[in-house]
């Protein structure tokens, strides 16, 4: 039997803990799972990190910090649930001698399901009706037609492409926004260089990881090139969009509304000026969270973290 404890902070697959805990039981792996609504604090961390030999992170401040308390303690490894990392500071792990990763190319089709579910939503207008109609009214929302209309999809990587693949399914044109690919042409998918060609876009979709150089790409300078009521999808992550310049659009109809999984802070704040504009959406950073999707990632981060601590998968 082991003696090995496991620390888990990440709220999809906290979700469904009864499917793995006792799993890990079994051979005496202890998972811990505290009570998280979105993250915890890099001080809880400081504090909780250092009694686990594995770390499955979320969202959480892992900060050179936490890993440093972390090492001092019984921490071996870890392992990041999901795509994005920019919360995580794999210098440090790196610098301290931690093994770690995320777990790519996990659920790009889940989250372009929900990226092309909000595209349709502001196109027609669904959710609008759907609330006049709840306080008793009949509606009749005048939308757009999707076919023949252009789509900026911001990052080509896995979700990029399972959204790209379904847009053309409407008869739309695409237009790709990915460093990676410079200004080239693939097949039906044209490629540019943010923001040239964005003056040509119905809907920008955001798909792309966050890191130093794409913070606030989408600000009020990106904005006064745009086309008049465009429609914004961003289901990557909250910075990419300068909030403030996003809520003067929205205020002028440069934007004629948004859907966004994700904000500049999280849970967006009970004060925040976008709940004022009724016709945008607001997902609550839930791309990701389909039973099939969490549970491959789940099972795809405990095989990891395992490996990295030397023990069999049960």
């Amino acid at each position: 039997m082991s003696d090995i404890k496991i620390l888990v902070t990440c709220p999809p697959m906290l979700g469904m803990k009864s499917q793995f805990i006792p799993k890990m039981n079994s051979v005496g792996i202890d998972v811990f799972c505290p009570d998280v609504k979105q993250t915890l604090s890099e001080q809880e961390l400081i504090c909780l990190v250092p009694d686990f030999d594995g770390w499955v992170i979320g969202d959480d401040p892992a900060t050179r910090g936490v890993f440093e308390a972390g090492k001092k303690g019984r921490l071996k490894a870890a392992v990041k649930w999901g795509v994005g990392v920019d919360n995580v500071d794999f210098a440090a792990c790196n610098d301290l001698a931690i093994p770690i990763t995320n777990t790519p190319n996990m659920f790009g089709g889940e989250v372009a399901d929900l990226a092309v579910g909000y595209l349709i939503a502001l196109a027609r207008e669904t959710f609008v009706i759907d609330r006049e109609i709840r306080l008793g009214g009949w509606p009749k929302n005048r939308g757009i037609s999707l076919a023949g209309k252009t789509a900026g999809v911001i990052g080509f990587g896995d979700i990029g492409k399972n959204v790209t693949k379904r847009l053309f399914a409407f008869d739309m044109e695409v237009i790709c926004f990915d460093p990676a690919y410079g200004n080239e042409k693939g097949g039906d998918v044209q490629f540019s260089q943010w923001p040239c060609k964005v003056e040509e876009c119905d809907f920008l979709i955001f798909t792309c990881s966050l890191n130093g150089e794409n913070i606030h790409m989408l600000d009020a300078e990106v904005f006064a090139e745009c086309k008049q009521g465009l429609r914004i999808v961003n289901v990557a992550r909250g910075p990419l969009i300068d909030q403030r310049a996003l809520i003067g659009a929205l205020d002028n109809g440069v934007v004629h509304s948004a859907a966004l999984d994700v904000f500049e802070v999280e849970p967006l704040p009970k004060d925040s000026r976008l709940r004022d504009f009724s016709r945008c959406i607001f997902g609550a950073h839930n791309g990701s969270n389909t039973k099939e999707a969490v549970a491959r990632t789940n099972d795809k981060a405990l095989d990891i973290l395992l490996g990295y601590l030397g023990v069999g998968r049960c």
